[in-house]
């Protein structure tokens, strides 16, 4: 039978509803379906079911949708609608043929196969979502419930009969293994499960997400419950969580949301949690065995294959977790202790710490010792990977031991660190992937050939040399029993040689007995010398490969299943710092104590403690790429930047009453990368202040006050700036424009009067600024000054069009007033092509103001301008900047210089500039959203619109986008008066592969 047309849902609907309606087919899999709309633009769905459905699965449907409606009214979720004799359903001919016919609501809402990201929120609602529909559902019973259907996954064991259609052996022995599960843990328990009706098939087309507006957004709705039936409970979160995973680079992650979703709705039993993973892996099994025993029946329909994929997928990187892994994810998933039996080990290891031998065979709680930081924000380490070079690390151990008397050295455990930087620590190939950072033992630094003794009684577990891991080197793991009879294991890392000789698997030990040395680098894992001491309540099976450090994501796992070693150890309290703040803590207080206007990027806030280069780093080691920052010109904490400041430091700083060379040096420096009269400097400490001189030096000399702005300029948070800065006076809390202050419009040549293709763009634009200049002088008055940023960026990184800054200096030269180039943002080679922005324009400024990226982060700025000038400034009046041109700022100034010349930074953002200029432009030629992508350099601009043809902004998508970004590892930033200008300004070390 043919499918129905669109005129045969309007004539059904017409006929058994009296509706007259537009109609439009929705995808259904073995039913038709359509969307009807009414005159009063109310929506619903007609259904007309498959030849030959019994009709009490259709009224199963519908009975379960009236009794939600009435039970859990708040779930938003499709309501029957009956026909005009009050039926929920109805029988009619079609084409001749009976079919039943009945009518839902419409729930608007996109499907979550078409919603992107499937975020945790978004997992973690779905998950809600069925739990609160279950929860509902659970005195409900009707008799079409008692379906055999083949997805029920109380009787998932059929598919052993169809494992020979998977011709593939290795994908074949896969489904057997989960099989083999499922036959030995699931089925002899689902006696003893709860069952209720459950809908059974939440699959990425039958879960409805709200509107892409909202973030984070959140499932809905579901539709399609013909799979509806009576199963067991836990039946329902399996089967969600199996198809949330598909696709999902961490898929035991995607289904823990679902699954904490569903336990905050309606809780599940520890014996039910038990059974999520196996039941998640039939779940996959049943779906590849079924695509298989399909495929063998139609060989040549391409779609089995493509579906089937995903699932292979999964079942792949679930194979490689561990089973009790996940169940104890699942536990942490619903706020339960995720090793059940790890408290009865730490209880017994409180109540018997006096029963522990030292482990170095000296007592810890009164032998003399120092606690390291070795944390991600750690200022003893600092942020330079060479710092943590063995030998390098080695001699910065024992020094600071030495000076602090002590002859032992504590690391911490729960300490995040970013010290492990070799590929077997990391989760994918990108920088930007999460990495173990998160120290699960406490190290004990001492000499290397320092004695190691049992703290308690127990057998030789395993003896292995780890070396070419380079994370334990020979190790030694001892099995212990607690009075009870728990078993637990302590793990000795980084040892000599001496443990590989001497013990052997399945010897005793009694507490206090040797068991072997702190080994020396390389032969220890090429580490400074010290015991990697843990505990483990389960292995996991993975012996020699049981890790040492864990992912920030399954923190609060792997400290289940490694205990604090200092229940063993006994270091006294009081030696260790008090914990960091968490992020959430540090909002907290910064919300009391810091002005709430001062912004935080990003919905989800960020706590930043460490940068290097391009990176930036948050408290639990996850990497960042800064494309935000233009401040760390040559890179965050760049070596030579810091050791220039810090010597300094550690020899002088005053202010510039005295001599000192340094300020000299550097004025030098600078004015010799200047174009003649350039040649005066003043240098101050915040770009603020040094538009603030501008100013003053352009009304010193003109002897006027009117100055010429760009519309949504800005320039500094003074009270004088504001004053010049349309982004601010005409902004919120804004007060307008002073009667000296004239705005005339950003030359944008995409979104302004004049457009690229317009070869006299610059000269029209420049033409407002003449406009303005006559105006002043016809009503008396005089020019002071035009300042403009050289390349706007809170204008929306607007690249001038040609001969734009010619014209207009010719204008307020012309009546008398001084050019003012704000080269804040983009001097210092940033654009590739020019060291600086106004050189792009082919003029000379009469004053140029530098800030930002001038001193890699350090405070430091600087006015240059002309001896004129200048000399009309020397009036009598002192100037003096407390801070400007101190010997500290000077010495960072002038190694910023050093490497940009010397690492050719130039140069290098010319060259991957372009490349990520290009790439943005072949991206604005594929997608709609993106309007334009301009700059120059690595200073550049990607404007979303909402419409091409009218060039409408699209300001939601820009922070949709930035903050995507930032969840993917990306630290980007808005601009532009609409704010729907990304801008790309990363540290000029940004590489090719960052660009890709």
């Amino acid at each position: 039978m043919s499918s129905l047309t669109e005129q045969d849902a309007l004539r059904l609907a017409h006929e058994l509803y009296n509706l007259r309606v537009a109609a439009r087919r929705l995808p259904g899999e073995y039913d038709d379906n359509f969307h009807l709309t009414g005159d009063d633009q109310r929506a619903s769905v007609l259904k007309v079911t498959r030849v030959g459905q019994a009709p009490g699965v259709v009224d199963l449907q519908c009975r379960v949708l009236t009794y939600l409606a009435d039970r859990a009214p708040t779930l938003v979720l499709p309501r029957v609608c009956p026909t005009p004799g009050g039926e929920p359903y109805t029988i009619a001919l079609v084409q001749g043929v009976p079919r039943l016919v009945w009518m839902l609501s419409y729930v608007p809402g996109q499907v979550l196969a078409e919603a992107n990201p499937h975020s945790a929120e978004m997992l973690h609602s779905l998950g809600r979502l069925l739990g609160r529909i279950d929860a509902a559902l659970v005195d409900f019973a009707h008799p079409a419930a008692q379906r055999d259907l083949k997805w029920d996954l109380a009787r998932a064991g059929w598919i052993r009969e169809y494992l020979d259609c998977i011709e593939d052996s290795h994908r074949r022995a896969l489904v057997e293994r989960c099989l083999s599960r499922y036959e030995h843990e699931v089925v002899p328990a689902l006696g003893g499960l709860r069952a209720s009706v459950i809908h059974g098939d939440a699959n990425d087309y039958n879960v409805l997400v709200d509107e892409p507006g909202m973030q984070p957004r959140r499932a809905v709705s579901l539709i399609d419950f013909g799979d509806m039936l009576l199963s067991k409970v836990v039946c329902e979160p399996a089967i969600a969580a199996a198809y949330a995973l598909l696709g999902k680079r961490d898929p035991l992650s995607a289904a823990a949301q679902v699954v904490a979703g569903y336990h905050s709705a309606f809780p599940l039993t520890e014996a039910e949690i038990a059974l999520l993973y196996p039941l998640i892996c039939a779940r996959l099994s049943v779906s590849v065995t079924n695509a298989a025993q399909r495929k063998a029946l139609e060989p040549d329909d391409p779609y089995i294959t493509i579906s089937e994929a995903p699932a292979w997928d999964a079942l792949e990187r679930l194979s490689a977790i561990h089973p009790r892994f996940a169940h104890y994810t699942f536990r942490q998933a619903c706020g339960l202790p995720p090793v059940p039996y790890s408290a009865a080990v730490v209880g017994w290891l409180q109540a018997n710490a006096a029963r522990c031998a030292p482990v170095l065979g000296v007592d810890l709680r009164a032998t003399p010792s120092y606690v390291f930081d070795l944390s991600v924000g750690s200022l003893f380490l600092g942020a330079d990977p060479a710092v943590t070079e063995t030998a390098a690390l080695s001699e910065r151990i024992a020094r600071e031991l030495r000076a602090a008397g002590a002859s032992v050295g504590v690391g911490r455990y729960d300490e995040a660190r970013l010290i492990y930087a070799t590929p077997a620590f990391a989760s994918g190939e990108r920088p930007t992937d999460e990495r173990r950072t998160i120290h699960l033992g406490v190290d004990l630094f001492a000499e290397a050939g320092a004695p190691i003794f049992a703290p308690l009684e127990g057998e030789v577990y395993l003896v292995a040399n780890n070396a070419a891991r380079l994370d334990y080197g020979p190790l030694l793991i001892l099995k212990h029993s607690t009075d009870a009879g728990q078993t637990f294991f302590t793990l000795y890392g980084h040892l000599g040689e001496d443990a590989l000789e001497h013990c052997s698997a399945g010897r005793r030990v009694a507490a206090g007995d040797q068991i072997g040395s702190i080994g020396a680098p390389p032969i220890n894992g090429d580490w400074p010398p010290h015991l990697h001491f843990q505990i483990i309540t389960d292995l996991l099976d993975l012996g020699r490969d049981f890790p040492g450090v864990a992912y920030a994501s399954q923190r609060e796992i792997w400290k289940s299943l490694s205990p604090d070693p200092n229940l063993i150890l006994g270091v006294p309290a009081e030696r260790f710092p008090p914990p960091e703040p968490s992020t959430a803590d540090t909002l907290s207080a910064r919300r009391a104590l810091i002005g709430r206007n001062l912004s935080i990027s990003y919905q989800q806030p960020l706590k930043i403690v460490r940068g290097w280069m391009q990176y930036l780093y948050d408290e639990t080691g996850r990497a960042f790429l800064d494309v935000y920052n233009n401040v760390p010109l040559v890179g965050h904490s760049h070596p030579r930047v810091v050791r220039a400041a810090q010597s300094q430091l550690g020899l002088l700083n005053t202010n510039t009453r005295y001599l000192h060379d340094n300020l000299t040096r550097y004025a030098g420096r600078l004015t010799a990368l200047m174009p003649e009269p350039l040649s005066v400097c003043f240098i101050l400490n915040s770009a603020s202040e040094a538009n603030e001189l501008a100013l003053r030096l352009a009304r010193a000399y003109t002897g006027h006050e009117h100055v010429i702005v760009l519309d949504a300029a800005y320039h500094g948070h003074t009270g004088g700036l504001i004053d010049i800065s349309p982004y601010k006076f005409n902004g919120p809390g804004g007060t307008g424009p002073k009667p000296w202050v004239h705005v005339a419009p950003i030359p944008d040549d995409y979104r302004g009067a004049y457009k690229r293709d317009d070869p006299e763009a610059g000269v029209k634009y420049a033409r407002h600024v003449a406009a303005i200049v006559d105006q002043l002088q016809a009503e008396g008055h005089g020019l002071a000054a035009y300042i403009a940023e050289t390349l706007p960026s809170v204008g929306g990184q607007i690249v001038f069009p040609p001969g734009y800054l010619a014209e207009v200096y010719r204008h307020v030269r012309a009546a008398g007033g001084v050019c003012i180039a704000d080269e804040v943002q983009v001097g210092f080679g940033r654009l590739g092509t020019h060291f600086w922005g106004f050189e792009t324009q082919g003029v000379v400024p009469d004053i140029v103001v530098l800030g930002k990226p001038i001193g890699n982060g350090f405070p430091l700025a600087a006015v240059v301008t002309t001896p004129a000038i200048a000399g009309k400034f020397d009036n009598g009046m002192e100037f003096f900047s407390t801070f400007g041109g101190n010997p500290v700022a000077c010495a960072a100034g002038l190694a910023v210089l050093d490497v940009l010349r010397d690492e050719r930074l130039q140069e290098h953002a010319l060259r991957v500039g372009g490349r990520l200029l290009a790439g943005l432009r072949d991206m604005t030629a594929r997608h709609v959203i993106l309007g334009d992508a301009r700059g120059s350099g690595l200073f550049l601009g990607v404007e979303l619109v909402r419409d091409r043809a009218t060039r409408e902004p699209a300001p939601d998508a820009a922070s949709y986008v930035v903050n995507r970004l930032r969840d993917s590892g990306i630290l980007a930033g808005i601009d532009g008066p609409h704010h729907n200008v990304i801008k790309i300004r990363p540290p000029l070390p940004f590489g090719h592969s960052d660009a890709e």
